[in-house]
């Protein structure tokens, strides 16, 4: 994660992001630590890089990179504004003892743009991440990579629009081409369908550690899906950075180690 010292809506490059409204930065910086409290409060330990003068995006740190086993691609971004972003988390992956850091070629957001799903990657593309960056994590990890084409500008990355839940996904279908809906409707019928009212305050952008579900504390229907089917919804108010299009998922770069190791030994 990456406190957001530096968080502020100086530039527009997703509809969420409106430069004349005024950003609370005490704010965003209570509520990032109240994301961060409650990660560590259910047995969870993060990880901080130090955030950088000039990038107030950096703070959505899952955009940073990708990292599976003993492997970490090091995202390129789309926008000059966020440029500077890729070689600071290169930085900080190329410090942290992994056999392999290799800072992708292809513009690559991330895991804005990569889910790990078991044993193969859900990637989207049409707003950031190049398709021909599907083919270079697949060549890299080695896993599997299932190409989605995102259609409504609102979900630009694909974290916006699908949460991985251990065995199966959540997701907004309206966020998809017809075809990339169809797929995920294939290998996923018992997927939560998320309602309009939940993915339009990015109710899908949280993270899932199998049975805890950190999500926005707007998302209250999408809250009684995930209780339903016997997982814990931990509501998070993230409202300030959500200013800048970001909520749980994007503050959060996850480190895949054990789980996509044992995928790969089986």
């Amino acid at each position: 994660m990456c406190r957001p010292e530096h968080f502020e809506v100086t530039y527009a490059i997703n509809p969420w992001m409106d430069t004349s409204a005024p950003v609370d930065r005490a704010l965003a910086l209570a509520q990032w630590d109240g994301l961060r409290a409650a990660y560590e409060a259910h047995g969870h330990r993060v990880e901080v890089i130090e955030p950088l003068a000039g990038l107030p995006d950096m703070v959505f740190a899952a955009n940073g990179g990708l990292v599976i086993g003993d492997r970490a691609l090091s995202a390129h971004f789309a926008n000059p504004e966020r440029a500077d972003e890729g070689p600071a988390y290169h930085r900080w992956m190329a410090a942290q003892g992994f056999a392999e850091v290799l800072a992708a070629g292809e513009t690559n957001e991330g895991e804005g743009d990569f889910a790990i799903a078991g044993e193969r990657i859900l990637a989207g593309t049409g707003f950031r991440s190049a398709r021909g960056a599907h083919e270079e994590v697949a060549e890299f990890f080695g896993l599997p990579v299932v190409s989605l084409d995102l259609v409504d500008p609102r979900f630009y990355h694909l974290d916006t629009a699908l949460m991985v839940l251990d065995d199966t996904i959540a997701y907004y279908p309206a966020a998809f081409s017809g075809p990339s809906a169809r797929t995920l409707a294939r290998l996923y019928p018992d997927a939560i369908i998320a309602t309009d009212a939940d993915a339009a305050v990015l109710g899908l952008n949280g993270v899932c550690d199998g049975y805890h579900v950190f999500l926005t504390d707007q998302a209250t229907g999408l809250a009684t899906q995930l209780r339903a089917r016997g997982y814990d919804p931990v509501g998070i108010d993230l409202s300030e950075l959500l200013k800048s299009g970001g909520s749980v998922k994007c503050c959060t770069l996850e480190l895949h180690r054990a789980t996509v190791s044992a995928a790969a030994a089986g």
